[in-house]
């Protein structure tokens, strides 16, 4: 917080400026915007500030955004951003919307209970899965609804994404406050080069492929919210074009990187999950770890300005080069495969591995997923598929493995850990991926929960009535599923592991 805001914020601060109830104004700020909270609204008010990545130091600027952050936020929050107000008259004594040439400008808000900020949720212990799957649902509409970015246009070019991660570089470089990161920055650098150099190719592919898009920009856990139990979008980039026409998984990183930085990584893992299961873009795992790096240089860059603003310490700063630092140097990867009858708990035990990853560097491929993708047909949606034929004829089994194979191992190269969510009753299915493993010089674990021929029953009618797993496992499947079982044999009961 700055020590003293300006006198026409010291005056919003008092109840009278507005012609709704208000008992007391809070001023919140960050270090672009001051916001008022207001009875059952909020002002926000961008400082007239002017910094490399944007400029709001005349009263025409800041009110073209004011105007852009309406309209982007809108596109997921019409009922939080209500319009645009005029302030008039002078600083000591302003009005809202009142006659006379303006002299600010602010951006009308529902108030919510700041509460449910996911930030708080989070440091209250409180954050769930069921949140970030929840966050996932909510992204994955928003990024297939957003704008694509024409081919011809600079964003999301490899030369505007290192342009951008370089920036980072050259403004906390620059920084005399920064005592003994020169090295560790030097380190950084030349691993964001050289991760450039290798992924520039697919950089462009991605943008021909209609990946870059106008995203959210600045999806942090300050900026999602819950309401009404569901996590909400809120306060977009509406400032800087370039860093919100992005590749969507640019924008997922900032959320993983967040929930990282609040020493989360069993759910910044979830989260990743449930993202990619959503999407099925499992070729956006090679851009994550660069993204996340670059998103929490931006971190530590905006700590820096906030200290610069506020006399704080580097803390903050050094907290989030130290978190880049080891986003560079992940564990090394494993391949684990699941074994067992349908409801024997293999989803459930794969969840908590998936949780349980202190790198948050494990990606899970479910079988009943990329089934239904392999032909056309969304996860939750039935196949109208008869025992045994349609997508779970011996044919379309023999492409399903195959498809988990090649995802299995792209994302292996990659250098992440991967889990395969299948039955793998037959050993020649488990053989292909412990070959896998061995040519790649990988470990290879299977994970066989086991559960009885009761409970087996129970949970497979209990997943029918719920109605919204992948799924399609029936009586009838589980019946013919201990007809064909192959039990793993002696050398695979080594490789087990525990869920």
């Amino acid at each position: 917080m700055d020590a003293a805001p300006p006198p026409l914020i010291q005056a919003l601060l008092a109840p009278p400026c507005y012609a709704h109830p208000v008992s007391q104004v809070e001023l919140m700020q960050t270090h672009i915007s001051w916001v008022l909270l207001a009875g059952d609204y909020a002002y926000k008010i961008k400082k007239p500030v002017r910094l490399p990545f944007l400029d709001f130091s005349t009263l025409a600027l800041r009110r073209a955004s004011c105007l852009d952050e309406l309209r982007l936020n809108r596109r997921f929050a019409p009922d939080i951003y209500l319009g645009l107000v005029a302030i008039s008259n002078t600083p000591q004594a302003p009005q809202l919307d009142g006659p006379g040439e303006p002299i600010e400008y602010a951006v009308k808000m529902r108030r919510f209970n700041e509460a449910g900020r996911l930030d708080h949720v989070c440091a209250r212990g409180e954050l769930q899965p069921a949140h970030l799957s929840d966050l996932a649902e909510t992204l994955s509409v928003f990024h297939n609804a957003a704008a694509v970015a024409a081919p011809a246009t600079r964003f999301g070019s490899p030369d505007a994404i290192l342009g951008a991660a370089l920036e980072n570089f050259d403004e906390l470089q620059q920084s005399a406050a920064l005592p003994g990161a020169a090295q560790q920055l030097a380190i950084l650098r030349a691993w964001t080069e050289a991760q450039h150099n290798q992924l520039a190719t697919l950089m462009q592919t991605r943008k021909q492929s209609g990946h870059v898009r106008e995203c959210h920009g600045d999806l942090h856990l300050g900026n999602l919210v819950l309401i009404d139990g569901r996590v909400r979008l809120f306060d977009c980039i509406e400032f800087n074009e370039d860093l919100r026409w992005i590749d969507v998984i640019n924008d997922i990183a900032f959320t993983y990187v967040d929930l990282l930085a609040h020493q989360q990584s069993g759910l910044a893992n979830w989260f990743v999950n449930e993202v990619l299961s959503r999407s099925g873009d499992y070729a956006a795992a090679a851009l994550l770890r660069y993204y996340a790096v670059y998103r929490a240089l931006v971190r530590a860059k905006v700590a820096m300005i906030r200290r610069q603003q506020n006399s704080g310490d580097a803390s903050e700063t050094l907290a989030y080069l130290t978190l880049a630092e080891q986003l560079t140097k992940p564990a090394p990867p494993r391949l684990l495969i699941t074994h067992g009858l349908s409801g024997c708990g293999k989803t459930v035990a794969s969840s908590q591995l998936l949780q349980s990853d202190a790198q948050a560097c494990t990606l899970r491929l479910r079988s009943d997923v990329e089934r239904k993708r392999l032909f056309g047909i969304a996860s939750n949606a039935p196949s109208g598929s008869p025992l045994g034929g349609g997508i779970y004829d011996a044919t379309a089994q023999q492409q399903t493995y195959a498809r988990l194979r090649e995802l299995a191992e792209t994302l292996l190269r990659q250098g992440w850990s991967v889990i395969v969510d299948a039955t793998f009753l037959q050993r020649a299915d488990r053989d292909a991926f412990r070959t896998l493993a061995d040519e790649l010089g990988l470990p290879f674990q299977i994970l066989a929960p086991q559960a009885s021929p009761a409970q087996l029953r129970e949970r497979i009618l209990a997943r029918q009535a719920q109605g919204h797993d992948a799924s399609e496992a029936t009586l009838a499947v589980l019946e013919r599923q201990l007809r064909t079982l192959e039990a793993l044999g002696a050398d695979e009961q080594a490789a087990c592991i525990q869920g």
